[in-house]
């Protein structure tokens, strides 16, 4: 019984792995770049069949490297726009929920299109991890209200070139 209790716990713990493994890039990628973003998700209060409730808008946040300066910006598109004037625009190929259920899902995404010469010219993928906050208010909410909820995530870009 032990043994079979011990194989259970096994496969539940390698299944909660295999959902984060789900915003894992290939192992052809490299890491180019990784930063902090900190900021919000923006909501807005819309009526659905059923009832108004928060639905997701766009994130607003400012990203920083690992010294704590910032470097850019991340926005509606999702974007992510450098100082150094490069910039991506991702599209989400795989979600994976947080470890922490106030905050919001992994992401990873494929640039679908890049602008300007710079740290993303070879940028391929953007992970989105280590997520705090964000999540959309619970309960009831005025139609065309809008709220922003405070986020923190580690964004990673990957090449494969």
């Amino acid at each position: 019984m032990r043994k079979l209790l011990g194989i259970v716990a096994a496969m539940m713990c390698s299944c909660a792995a295999f959902g984060q493994d789900a915003t894992t890039p290939p192992a052809n990628e490299h890491v180019v770049l990784t930063v902090q973003g900190r900021g919000v998700q923006i909501y807005s209060c819309t009526k659905t069949p059923t009832a108004a409730a928060w639905v997701f808008v766009a994130p607003a946040a400012r990203l920083f490297d690992k010294d704590g300066l910032e470097v850019g910006t991340h926005g509606d598109g999702p974007v992510w726009h450098l100082q150094d004037g490069s910039s991506v625009v991702g599209q989400v190929i795989a979600k994976a929920p947080s470890p922490d259920a106030g905050a919001v899902p992994w992401l990873l995404l494929k640039v679908a299109s890049r602008s300007g010469a710079g740290s993303m010219d070879a940028v391929d993928l953007v992970r989105r991890s280590a997520t705090k906050g964000g999540v959309a208010p619970g309960g009831a909410c005025d139609v065309g209200a809008l709220t922003s909820v405070p986020y923190e995530a580690t964004y990673t870009f990957y090449s494969s070139k």
